[in-house]
This record gives structure tokens, sequence and C-alpha cells, in this order.
């Protein structure tokens, strides 16, 4: 290894006042290779500056492999004075396949310096060189800049003979940060399959992520949240994170061990048994194993808290819950309470398992259909322990009840629900911060000033619903049309470096509005009215901290399509147009509904089509015809629902094909154009 001394000199004091800013390049640096200049042959670099009393130390070491590394020290006083400082080697880390040599008992010039406040420092170096035509000088800056939020430093090295752009510069981020280990995830989540692995997995990455993000999953193709193998590429390139795949559930065992306190055995022939398993790990610290999984953990030296192999046994599933209940509910959150449903019988996709563990939720699937007497009765006396406005996470059993009669039955505690069952990684996405600085900003298309008059066409603007996270975002074509998305705005506390990513990759065409009927999934009719202001308020905070105008109402508290009622009361829709006063308009509905407003030249427009996945796109064509054929008058404003699964490609297909008469604007734009000329007839659900 080489190493040089470059000097040694008496150190300036460093007012104390100054002392807190230069503190915060103390300490050991790594490379974040995905943010830097790319290093030849040594391929690496790290940091290490120490203040000791008058003295500031720089120990810069480049390579990783014993025969190559670069050690250069460097010891001096900031106080910009120059030093002649002797040449210990031929040529210098930066310059290594330039045709320069040092000069034989040559020397160089170096000075050293703080700024004013202490937040940059600046190295100056001059040195003679020998070229293939004889000698030359090098003068160099060497700049260091720390970003105390982001623990990240920047460090240029900058030649007055070499063009500015192409001077390297390399990101540090300080020593033992920002690492984490990932997992991929197969797609099988069967009972007599790999669920067990994946229940203990998932249980492991709630412990491992208990105090810190140090455990991330990259889930399969089909899965509902795509976004798991985008998000982690951000989380790589743009967070500076760096992961240590592990892909053995020994492997994940053995990395994140002091994080588990014991076990607890969940019962294969009672598929309820591991929903309650995932309450004790949260409350215990405790892995969720099978028993074919018991020699692997006792391995590791861990013991039983708790075993339900045979305890629940010809029970049904309000009986375990009630004695669950009895046995863990005065410990559990009553900020958070988990519904694990989704799919049933031999299948159970846990994926937010471990964030509920964080959290210490009690978990459940309990049935919200109000023939499901206990069922529904016990579920009732647990939502109503729940903290107004607290989160409901997770989603219904697809067996036991309907989305409407769940989600009716937490709105009517005043809480809101934040899906799905399979929402991944929130217990490590929940930890990353958003980049410091970042703004959420929406792509709006309204011009101040500028007036907006329809024409006498047939207005369409498009909304992607069920989320931002799912669906079509990740497809191919997003950009190519104006689009709106829903967005989960209750993620810009509880996972914004999540938000962060959706809104830094938006294009000009990707308009983002406020959802669902509250401050995230909730039916503003069964919400109880002295709740709902505060609801509305608390949405409206959201939406004005996520650049967001518009909101999206959704209400199948009395049913859906045929067999309901998903219109809104004035007094709802009054509520709303209070509550948020800057808002330019609203939409209503999931499928079609028929609700409609005006106030102040702010619409509230129901959809009034709804593209079916399954819809032949002939048939979606004539129906959006028809529709123009049927509302005569001019300006008509048609907003049109887009279920997730149909990709914007298929969208924009479908709109190429339509009569001149229609034309696609982006939603802004079109509820504005509907302010100006209202054609539709005001309608609400009369009481």
């Amino acid at each position: 290894m080489h190493t040089r001394t470059l000097f040694w000199l008496p150190a300036v004091l460093i007012p104390a006042v100054l002392f807190g800013a230069v503190s915060d390049f103390i300490g050991s640096w790594d490379l974040v290779p995905q943010k830097s200049t790319p290093i030849s042959f040594y391929q690496t670099l790290s940091l290490e500056m120490q203040c000791k009393g008058d003295q500031l130390t720089l120990i810069q070491k480049w390579g990783s492999r014993a025969r190559d590394r670069f050690q250069d020290t460097l010891r001096l006083t900031a106080n910009g004075k120059k030093h002649t400082v002797a040449l210990q080697h031929q040529v210098a880390p930066g310059t290594i396949f330039l045709g320069l040599a040092n000069i034989p008992g040559g020397s160089r010039k170096m000075s050293a310096i703080w700024n004013k406040e202490a937040t940059k420092l600046t190295v100056t170096e001059q040195v003679e060189v020998s070229t293939s035509q004889g000698k030359a000088e090098l003068n160099t800056v060497h700049t260091y800049q720390v970003s105390p939020l982001e623990q990240l430093m920047t460090y240029s090295i900058q030649r007055d003979t070499r063009d500015p752009k192409a001077s390297p510069v390399y990101m540090l981020k300080r020593s033992g940060t920002r690492q984490a280990c990932f997992m991929r995830l197969e797609d099988d989540w069967t009972l007599e399959g790999k669920l067990a692995e994946k229940a203990f997995l998932h249980s492991m990455q709630g412990l491992a992520n208990s105090d810190g993000p140090h455990l991330y999953f990259i889930y399969p193709e089909k899965w509902d949240f795509r976004y798991s193998p985008g998000f982690f590429d951000f989380l790589h390139k743009e967070r500076c994170y760096s992961f240590t795949e592990l892909k053995t559930a020994e492997q994940v065992l053995a990395a994140f061990r002091d994080h588990v306190s014991g076990y607890v055995v969940w019962d294969k022939n009672v598929r309820t048994s591991l929903i309650v398993a995932f309450t004790v790990a949260g409350l215990e610290k405790a892995a969720v194993v099978s028993e074919e999984l018991i020699p692997m953990v006792e391995k590791a030296g861990l013991k039983p808290v708790a075993d339900f192999r045979g305890r629940f046994t010809g029970q049904s599933d309000v009986q375990i819950y009630r004695w669950a209940k009895k046995q863990y509910w005065n410990r559990c959150s009553r900020d958070y309470i988990v519904w694990l449903g989704g799919e049933h019988g031999n299948v159970m996709k846990p994926g937010v398992a471990d964030w509920g563990i964080v959290k210490k939720a009690f978990f459940n699937d309990l049935s919200a259909r109000v023939t499901d007497v206990e069922e529904y009765q016990l579920a009732d006396s647990l939502l109503s322990e729940m903290k107004p406005y607290s989160f409901v996470f997770g989603w219904h059993s697809y067996k036991k009840d309907l989305e409407e009669q769940w989600v009716k039955q937490t709105s009517s505690h005043a809480l809101r629900v934040e899906g799905l069952h399979s929402l991944p990684n929130m217990s490590f996405s929940s930890q990353v911060k958003a980049t410091p600085g970042f703004v959420f900003k929406n792509n709006h298309q309204l011009k101040p000033g500028q007036s907006y008059k329809p024409e006498k066409r047939v207005y369409i603007a498009c909304i992607q619903t069920d989320g931002i996270g799912l669906g079509a975002w990740t497809q191919p074509g997003r950009g190519e049309l104006p689009y709106a998305w829903e967005v989960g705005m209750n993620y810009i506390d509880l996972a914004p470096a999540m938000l962060e990513y959706f809104y830094s990759q938006a294009t000009p065409n990707d308009y983002f509005i406020g959802a669902l009927g509250g401050a995230g999934y909730a039916y503003p009719k069964a919400i109880p009215p002295k709740f709902l202001p505060g609801m509305i308020e608390l949405a409206y905070g959201l939406m004005k901290r996520l650049d967001l105008n518009v909101f999206e109402i959704m209400d199948y508290s009395e049913g859906v399509m045929v067999e309901g009622n998903s219109d809104l009361t004035r007094q709802v829709v009054t509520a709303f147009y209070d509550g948020m006063p800057d808002a330019i308009g609203f939409a209503n509905g999931y499928t079609q509904s028929h609700t409609f407003a005006v106030k102040d030249k702010r619409p509230l427009i129901s959809y009034d089509y709804y593209l079916a996945p399954d819809a032949a796109d002939d048939q979606v064509v004539a129906d959006l015809e028809e529709l123009a054929g049927l509302n005569k008058i001019r300006p008509y404003f048609l907003l049109m629902h887009v279920r997730q699964s149909s990709s914007i490609k298929r969208v924009k297909s479908i709109l190429d094909r339509l009569s001149p008469q229609f034309k696609v604007v982006p939603l802004d734009v079109f509820l504005k154009l509907a302010g100006e000329e209202p054609t539709f007839k005001e309608r609400f659900l009369d009481r």
C-alpha cells in the first residue's frame, strides 16, 4: 500500500461558534458510486475527517484491493496559509492514467480554509509535473461540502487545465448509513406451498425494521402494487442506499437475529391462527413460524413465546378473535389496526404484516356484513375503541363481506382506510424521508390570468382510480395523454420518499388529485356528522402540502351501481365546498353516479362512464359516442373513470377512435371549462 503524509502544521483554533458546523464533517465517509464520477483503477474511495483541538486531519483511501490501495493523509491548519509539502510518489490518484509524473524531489504548495459558515472546506494544491513535452503546472481545488440533513458529503476536484464540466464529483455518505438488505420474493402464497416461509419473512421484516430501514422485499411481477422494483431502484440511485441480497430464510434470521426475542407458532390446520400470530409478533418481538420452521429458529437460540398448535381446533373465527382480544387488545395500538383479509382459503398475501408488527397493531379479518352478527359486533367493538381519524390498514376478506360494507363500518367510526392487505414494504419506506428541499409539485395546466371559454363540443377527462401505486403507472404509455391519478395523501407523513418517487417520475401529462372521500378512504355519508368537518379538514391540509386542487369522492355506503346509491346529499357536498375553499372542483363516484353541483364556478362532476377492464374496445367507443348523442347540449362534459387494470396504451387507442366532436383535456382544464359553462343539471340525493 502506498502511503503519503502530506504535512502537519499547528492548526488554527476553530471558533466555538463554528465548531458545530465543522462537526458535521467529522467521521468516516464512504463513496456512493451511483451518484459519483466513475473512478478508474481504484474503483472506490473513502474519506475520514477528524478535528481534535486545533488539528484537522483528512485521510483519503483510494481502492479496496490490498495491492492497489492508496492512502493520502493530510494534517493542516485551515487558515488559508500556503505550505510547501514534499512529494512522496510519482503520481496522484486523480491523474493515474494521464501521461503526468511528479518530479522526483519535488513539492506541492497547499492551503486549506473553511468558508465563513464552516459549511465548506476548500483545499488548494499547486504542483509542477513532467509531461512528454517538458514541465507543466497543475492547479487543483478540492472542495468538500456536507448536507447535514442528508448525512451526505460532496467532494469535487477541479483543475484549471480541465473542462469544469468534466471535473470529477464524488458523493459520499456517512459510514454505516443507508445500508440495507433485500430479498426477492417468489410468487407462491399457498398453505401447502411457501406461505409458511412468507409469513416468517414478513414477521422478520417487521422486526428488522423496528429501529430503521434494514430489510426490503422485491415482490413478484403480478403483485397488486407493481412499484417495489422501481422504488428499490429509486432508493439505490436517488436516496443512496447500498443493498446486500439475502436469498434464504436462514440468511434473514442470521442477519437480524438481534432484533428477535422469541418465536410464535401458528397452526397450519387453522388459517386464522396465523393472523393472530402476527399480533403476537408485534407485541413480543417474535418471529412467526409454522411447525417445520421450529428447528431453524431454535438453532438460532430463540425460545417460544406462544404456541397455537391445537389451541383453536374446531373454533370459529369469532371465537378465536374474542380470545385474541381478551389476550392482546389492551396492549395494541389505538392509532393503527390491520385487517389481514383479501384472498381466503389456502392463500394469504400478508404484504402489510410487517407494518402492523412495527405499529403493534391488532390483526383480524372479521366480517363487516351485518348479517354475520357476531363477527360484525366484535369488529364494531374493536373499531369503537380506536381514536377518531386513526388508520385501518389492510383490506376486507373477499370471502366474508364486500368492500362497501367494510368501508361503511370503518367510516361510521370516523376512521380512514389505507389498503390493501398486499401493501408492500411499509415498515421500510415509512422510515425513508423525502430529499430535503424536495417540493411536491403538481402538473397544473391552468394558466393564471388566462380566460377559459368552452367550445361547442364534447370534453372528456380520464381519472385512474384505485390509487397511484396500483395499475398503469409502471406500464407503457404514461405521458402520452392527459391523465389524472389518485394520490394516497397520507403517505406524505407515512412514507414520504415513496411519494417523492411518484412525483419525481411524473410527466407533464400526469396530474395528481386528492382521494378518496376523506383523509384516506372513507364514505362521507357514513361518517358521523360531528366528525365529517374534521375529516375534510385533515384531507384539505394534506392536499395543500401535496399541491393538489381537485378532490375525489366515492361513497358506496348505500350500495353500488344498480342495487345501491352512490349519490351525495346536499349536506355532504356543502361540507366539501366549505371545507376545501381553494379546490377548483370535485369528482364523484366509481362507476356512473348522478350527483352534480357547481358553486363559485367550482363544479362537482360525477363519472358518466366507467371503463371496465373486460369491455370490448368497440363497445367502449360505441358507448362514448352514444353518451354524446344522448347529451345533446354542447359543451358536454364527460368524466371517465379508468379501472387500474387498463393500460394507458389501451385508453389512448380507444380515445383516438372517437369522432372529431370529442376533445381530451387535462382534468383541471376540464373542470375549469365546466365551471364556466355548466350544462349538467344540478342534482343531489334527497333525504
